[in-house]
């Protein structure tokens, strides 16, 4: 009995020891293996069929092609009556709007239609689905604590990241759940602590190998503030 005592508790202050010492990177590339086993992402080309709910405001429908090896992204997005299509091949831009494939000065300011938002666009979709994995990039720094942090009511492994200053200036905060390392919540915040959002992640899609959040709702850091609901639909 005694020795069976003693096992139990070297085992349980081992756990207990590398859930507290374990360094970022070593968490994220647990993440990552949780989220892209074999490697995927780096050359995904896959479509994302995004339903996005709003208070107060008509769903928008989104159908995203990501295409990384050849630089290409499209995304088309109905709202109400219209539609918008926005093209980057490589450094190559497109804008559609209603079916016309050159609508004019007039309409492309009226509906705030623009290269520049082509490609943020492009870099929005990119980073937030390829989360975890996109943490590897270049200009992005992983903190080396791990914090252990109760959110809601549940315990979570929660990695630090900043970003050089070309490539962004928030501060982001990732919660992995401590037994799987997926990822359930991120976190964003701005020169102040009132300021950002978070973002509950819940269910999975597996698309091309890769477990991609089927629902992310988004809330505001200051006071909770619900803003809307991006939702994967096959």
């Amino acid at each position: 009995m005694f020795l069976r005592i003693s096992l139990f508790l070297a085992c349980f202050s081992s756990f207990l020891s590398f859930s507290q010492e374990i360094s970022g990177k070593e968490l994220l590339d647990k993440a990552i293996q949780y989220h892209d086993p074999h490697g995927n992402w780096k050359t995904f080309k896959g479509t994302l069929n995004v339903t996005m709910t709003i208070p107060n405001k008509p769903k928008r429908e989104s159908e995203i092609k990501i295409d990384l090896p050849n630089e290409f992204f499209y995304v088309k997005a109905t709202r109400g009556e219209n539609t918008t299509e926005y093209t980057v091949d490589k450094k190559e831009c497109k804008i559609a709007f209603n079916g016309d494939q050159n609508p004019s000065e007039a309409i492309l300011k009226e509906h705030k239609l623009s290269c520049d938002r082509a490609n943020l666009y492009k870099n929005y979709y990119s980073y937030l689905y390829g989360l975890p994995m996109k943490l590897k990039d270049n200009g992005t720094n992983i903190h080396d604590k791990v914090e252990k942090k109760k959110f809601k009511g549940k315990e979570y492994l929660v990695l630090k990241v900043t970003y050089d200053e070309s490539v962004g200036k928030d501060t982001w905060y990732f919660y992995f759940n401590p037994k799987t390392y997926a990822m359930e919540i991120y976190q964003f915040f701005k020169a102040t602590k009132d300021s950002g959002e978070y973002i509950l992640l819940s269910e999975e899609e597996i698309i091309n190998g890769i477990k991609l959040p089927k629902v992310r709702a988004w809330y505001y850091n200051k006071d909770d503030g619900y803003l809307g609901t991006d939702t994967l639909v096959k």
